[in-house]
């Protein structure tokens, strides 16, 4: 019976140092690579490799084919991958390893599932008032689909929003991204009248209490991911996440024209290569128009 490898038996790949120098990323990525490698570390334990200077291009091969033999998601295989290139990168860059093992090993071709694109109705049935719902909640609720569709913030950017993140005159909003990177994002008009009809209410809902937030619950305090997740379970038409309003504003940018670096910029993805994912969908769309528009498609 294997038993996990303890701090102790970690301690030759410096997993401490390596998280440290991880200093753009965010808190989630880190404890992703961590635990990566560490999962990497206690595999190659069984080969008794017990140094990451003592691991081979080979041995990672063996590793990633080990992987998929479990059925492990393509998409994980590159993840992990993706930390270990990191991990060996900074092993040789700070003289602790002089080669790099993971150097031209490929992982399993992976597409990836495209990202879900809303539709104008599934929009639209989102944005639809709902007459059982107190007049606050409403005005929050338009808000928050609003922003998140409008701007293309990801959840947790929106909820980290304070009330002077806002910037009315210059109709923009000052988000905080992956790895504590501030960005500026534009506002368009609907959001904007969103963003001051819930403002006008906002009172209502914190009372006496010194809340920042922008975005608030019921009880007043900052508003949560998973209550963001909850407000589109309820005015849905389909099961939908808030990501995908995310990916449908990139996707729509993307189907009328925008250049790829601005949207890169608006997402806030530092790398370009993130940001072509949407040029996939988008391909993805002009060629269904095509061969349900053309008459010899």
């Amino acid at each position: 019976m294997n038993k996990r490898r303890t701090g102790d038996d970690l301690e030759s790949w410096e997993l401490v140092a390596f998280g440290r120098s991880l200093t753009r990323a965010s808190d989630n990525t880190i404890k992703a690579y961590l635990t990566d490698v560490s999962l990497f570390a206690e595999w190659v334990s069984r080969q008794s490799i017990e140094s990451p200077a003592d691991i081979r291009k080979e041995t990672v091969r063996q590793y990633v084919a080990f992987l998929a033999t479990t059925r492990t998601a393509k998409r994980s295989i590159a993840r992990k991958m993706a930390a270990l290139r990191r991990y060996f990168g900074w092993l040789v860059r700070t003289e602790r390893c002089e080669v790099d093992p993971t150097t031209g090993v490929k992982t399993p071709s992976d597409q990836g599932r495209l990202p879900k694109v809303l539709t104008n109705e599934q929009l639209n049935t989102l944005l639809t008032p709902r007459e059982d719902s107190p007049p606050w909640r409403e005005a929050r609720d338009v808000a928050v689909i609003e922003m998140l569709y409008g701007s293309g913030l990801r959840v947790s950017e929106l909820c980290a929003m304070e009330v002077d993140s806002v910037d009315v005159k210059r109709g923009a909003v000052t988000v905080l991204g992956k790895g504590a990177k501030e960005r500026r994002v534009p506002v368009g008009e609907p959001a904007m009248v969103a963003l001051k009809a819930w403002a006008a209410l906002r009172g209502e809902v914190v009372g006496d209490r010194d809340e920042t937030a922008l975005f608030v619950n019921s009880r007043g305090g900052r508003l949560g991911t998973r209550d963001v997740r909850r407000i589109l379970d309820e005015r849905a038409s389909s099961p939908t996440h808030p990501h995908a309003l995310r990916h449908t504003f990139a996707t729509h940018l993307l189907d009328n024209g925008a250049d790829l670096r601005a949207v890169q910029e608006l997402l806030g993805h530092s790398d370009v290569a993130t940001t072509q994912r949407y040029t996939h969908v988008s391909k993805e769309r002009l060629k269904a128009a095509y061969e349900v528009s053309h008459p010899r498609a």
